[in-house]
């Protein structure tokens, strides 16, 4: 009786149509997900584009995206090992195969190349590593070989156990012979390799009861070899002479398959038996591959490993506690959160910078907890807000296991240098190392910097041009001959259709078309741009430009702010994309044409260098806490002129890594009243993102100070009534929590009120805090210890935040867009200050006009007023009442997409109010 044919076509189709089933469920999980796979060839062999064309169609018909990556004959060792390293570092690549042999004029070592394929995409299973895995019986945790695996699946394909039988392999190549011994050996046969040197080879092969043959040797083993009954599958491929053939040859294998399936229980034929399979077996490592790459880089899987912390009494100075603690490689800790190494770029050893593109990879994943931390009316005593951000991800990171990632703003160096110092924290809560948090970090502050002051140059030089030039040699130097031809920039075609110019040749623009494109037509007196520097320098804040004798003449009174009180700043903060912030910029208005029209960096032609310049900023920073925990550091606006938070993008990126448990804690800038309204109002309107818990920070010192303290100077001791218990003092302060508390339900969100503990309080001090809190309508109110004893000081406060976040929120916007801009203002300063009415100055109607008429009146607003009261004078502290809110003039930050009110006697000069505030704050030690 003839042997049953084992068809590898017919197993073949049926794997392929497994492996698209799979691919569907891998689509269904992630619909951008697509396995990816690369056949890189060196040199145009003809054999080697057949086999390449064959599985480049069997990938197209799976779903795998199949590149096929060309390299010339002239490639060099150099040149193919550095292609493998590039898709080793691709991540959308799951699997690698290179074709052998490589056909190349130059001498290639075979063996090195196959080893330089990263083993988790070796889908041939050709590296060492994969091999010696395979020897070794990890069948789970390695690629099996692609013939082996589809001899296997066709023994299979039989019914035959291989368990207790007797094995023999003709052949110890390292493709087929060696590993298809191993994966016998593995699945329990008693397995036999033979080879050139063995003696008997028929008395060899008559013994198997599975028979494997891949020799190289056309029809060697012979049908009365082989025992009857036996399963035998054929690897070979070879060619002889067959004069009926039109090419004068045919295809055989390695057995002598007329006699050889007389005595066989089963048989594989050459061609269609082995061939078909291995390509289907490559198939599904590929797809093996990416489903591993997916479960291993599912949002939240992280395996990260923390740092315990040596605390000291009494507890050391911020800098010794950095210095003493020696952070993790940056690398590790982002393979530790899920990210891809070709989604991080490192600056050093303690701090990299994160792609965007990990954005669209992680789309399809649910996002996690999101909470604020925000505080109450600040005071020069410091509540604590940064260092109670730190601790409490420590706990909830180190201490309670749970995936979660702050995300905190860069500092400004003017504060840093200043009174106020640093913002990583303190004590055993911060982001380390210290210096590279405070300083440059990875030059983000600088480049806005550039750009902001190529801003400003742009407007002063084009003042200066316009003043002194014609109308055509104006046009000329806009638009210069280039080859004897002038063509518009993208920029200029941008700003003609602004103009309704619908032209595209400069050579076609009329006379009066040439002046309206050419001049801009400022107002000096309208320019709100000023230069930066991240540097309190006081005898900047009032200058004259434009003295040169180059200039002719043209000065003008201009300032420096400080740099991250730049509308770029905000921009940065509040864009989602390159392309977003691209459009941003180009928005942001300079100043008012003589005319009243606003003037743009698009109209001044800079927007595109600004996106250049700002192209690395826009990609947050990856730091860590002293427990290990990770930190994104990006954007640092400040909050009383501007919003006051860190960055969308950080914040986006970390709730889509910390998985649908874990936990993403921002900080919001000043009181609850300044940054947590402007993080409700501003940054999640425009990120669509839903706050989970508010957590708001208090002291007992600072409460007393609302409740009627005496003042405190900077390095002098503290008065008596801070640092001994006074319960009627601080129950009159508590009023200020109260209302912040008030705030923040404003907004539909549970408040968990952070009590940050220093030494001189008292038991009943913390107790009252805690009670009048939750009186008040908290959700929980706790005591920290943070400062001193790092996340194990905050737990409870982590498992207060973990119960609200599972409470019911109804969150809401204060306030409707669409309003009338005077409304929006009111609703501000009557629910979050506790205003009667507000007033708005000549100059400030004149603006509301403005600015409807412009079509800037649906903004949202963004409040500049002192942060040291919830009224517009900072000496009123507590809760005061009965006043009416003076609104003196209305700004405009387009680009960044607000406006900003100037509350009372906030000065024009914004850098010096910011650097008159912030030098007031000190954060004295527990």
């Amino acid at each position: 009786m003839s042997a049953q044919i084992i068809s590898g076509k017919e197993v073949s189709a049926q794997v392929r149509e497994c492996l698209k089933k799979d691919v569907g469920q891998m689509k269904l999980q992630d619909p951008n997900f697509r396995p990816g796979l690369v056949v890189l060839q060196v040199g145009d062999r003809d054999d080697s584009n057949l086999y390449i064309s064959m599985k480049l169609k069997a990938a197209a018909e799976i779903g795998i995206n199949a590149t096929h990556m060309r390299l010339p004959k002239t490639a060099t060792e150099e040149e193919v090992l550095h292609s493998i390293t590039e898709v080793n570092e691709n991540s959308s690549f799951h699997g690698l195969i290179v074709q052998l042999p490589l056909d190349s004029i130059h001498k290639i070592d075979t063996e090195k190349v196959t080893n330089a394929v990263a083993p988790e995409k070796d889908v041939d299973g050709l590296t060492s590593i994969n091999a010696g895995k395979l020897s070794r019986g990890d069948l789970g945790d390695c690629f099996i070989p692609c013939t082996p695996n589809g001899c296997m699946e066709l023994i299979r394909q039989t019914g035959v156990s291989v368990a207790g039988k007797r094995a023999v392999v003709i052949g110890r190549s390292k493709i087929v012979g060696a590993p298809m011994h191993d994966l016998l050996l593995w699945n329990h046969a008693t397995v036999t390799t033979c080879h050139s040197k063995t003696v008997d080879l028929p008395g060899e092969v008559g013994k198997a009861d599975i028979l494997v043959v891949g020799i190289g040797k056309a029809e060697m083993v012979k049908g009365d070899w082989i025992k009857k009954g036996a399963v035998v599958i054929d690897c070979g491929i070879n060619h002889i002479p067959d004069k009926s053939k039109a090419s004068g040859k045919r295809v055989v294998g390695d057995v002598h398959y007329a006699s050889a399936k007389e005595q066989a229980g089963f048989i594989t034929p050459v061609p269609g038996g082995v061939g078909p399979m291995t390509v289907a077996m490559l198939m599904a490592n590929t797809v093996l591959s990416a489903k591993r790459f997916l479960d291993s880089h599912k949002s939240g899987n992280w395996n990260i490993s923390y740092t315990k912390l040596n605390l000291q009494k009494p507890v050391p100075s911020d800098i010794a506690i950095s210095r003493s603690c020696v952070p993790k490689p940056i690398d590790r800790l982002a393979r530790e959160v899920g990210l891809l190494s070709d989604e991080v770029e490192l600056y050093g050893k303690t701090k990299a910078k994160v792609q965007l593109n990990i954005i669209k990879r992680l789309q399809a994943q649910p996002d996690g907890k999101y909470v604020v931390v925000t505080g109450i009316t600040p005071t020069p005593l410091g509540e604590g807000k940064s260092t109670t951000t730190i601790g409490l991800v420590q706990a909830l990171g180190a201490h309670m296991k749970l995936n979660v990632f702050a995300c905190v703003r860069q500092p400004s160096q003017g504060p840093t240098f200043g009174i106020k110092g640093g913002a990583a924290g303190g004590g055993y809560s911060q982001v380390i190392p210290m210096e590279e948090f405070n300083l440059h970090l990875t030059g983000d502050i600088h480049a806005i910097t550039a750009a902001n002051n190529l801003v400003a140059a742009a407007i002063d030089a084009r003042m200066f041009h316009e003043a002194t030039q014609s109308d055509k040699a104006l046009y000329n130097r806009l638009v210069p001959l280039s080859g004897g031809q002038r063509t518009f920039s993208p920029i200029q075609i941008n700003r003609l259709k602004k103009l309704g110019i619908e032209k595209t040749d400069p050579s076609t623009l009329t006379e009066e078309e040439i002046t309206r494109f050419a001049r801009l037509d400022i107002e000096p007196s309208s320019v709100t741009w000023q230069r930066v520097l991240d540097t309190n320098d006081r005898f900047l804040r009032k200058i004259t430009i434009g003295q040169s004798p180059t200039e002719k003449g043209h000065t003008r009174e201009a300032q420096f702010d400080i740099t991250v009180a730049s509308e770029i700043m905000a921009v940065l903060a509040l864009t989602s994309s390159l392309e977003d912030m691209r459009q941003r910029l180009a928005k942001m208005v300079v100043a008012t044409s003589r005319s009243g029209e606003p003037i743009t960096t698009e109209d001044l032609g800079v927007s595109g260098a600004l996106t250049v310049l700002m192209r690395d900023a826009i990609k947050p920073n990856l730091m860590q806490t002293l427990e290990g925990n990770p930190v994104f550091v990006h954007a640092g606006p400040f909050a009383n002129i501007a919003h006051g938070n860190s960055s969308i993008l950080a914040d986006k990126i970390a709730l889509k890594l910390v998985g649908p448990e874990g936990f993403v804690v921002t900080e919001a800038g000043f009181g609850a009243d300044i940054g947590m309204e402007k993080f409700f109002n501003i940054k999640c309107r425009y990120s669509g993102l839903r706050p989970h818990v508010v957590v708001l920070v208090a002291t007992v010192r600072a409460l007393k100070m609302h409740g009627g303290g005496p003042t405190v100077t900077a390095g002098m001791p503290l008065p008596k009534e801070y640092i001994e218990e006074n319960l009627e003092l601080l129950e009159k302060g508590c009023s200020n929590m109260r209302k912040q508390i008030e705030n923040a339900q404003h907004f539909g969100v549970p408040v968990v009120v952070a009590v940050n503990g220093f030494k001189t309080d008292t038991e009943a001090e913390l107790d009252l805090v805690c009670s009048m809190a939750k009186a008040a309508g908290a959700f929980d109110a706790v005591r920290c210890s943070h400062w001193a004893e790092g996340g194990a000081g905050a737990v409870a406060l982590g498992q207060a935040v973990q119960r609200a976040s599972e409470a019911p929120s109804n969150f809401k916007f204060l306030y409707d867009l669409e309003l009338p801009i005077a409304d929006k203002i009111r609703i501000i300063g009557q629910k979050i200050y506790g205003a009667d009415d507000i007033e708005l100055l000549p100059e400030a109607q004149r603006k509301v006009e403005l600015y409807t008429k412009q079509g800037f009146g649906n903004l949202p607003i963004c409040m500049a007023k002192t942060h040291l009261s919830l009224s517009h004078e900072a000496d009123k502290k507590g809760v005061p009442t009965g006043f009416v809110l003076p609104i003196r003039d209305i700004r405009a930050s387009v680009g960044s997409g607000f406006l900003f009110p100037l509350v009372g006697t906030v000065s024009v000069l914004l850098q010096q109010v910011h650097l008159k505030f912030l030098c007031l704050f000190v954060y004295t030690p527990h």
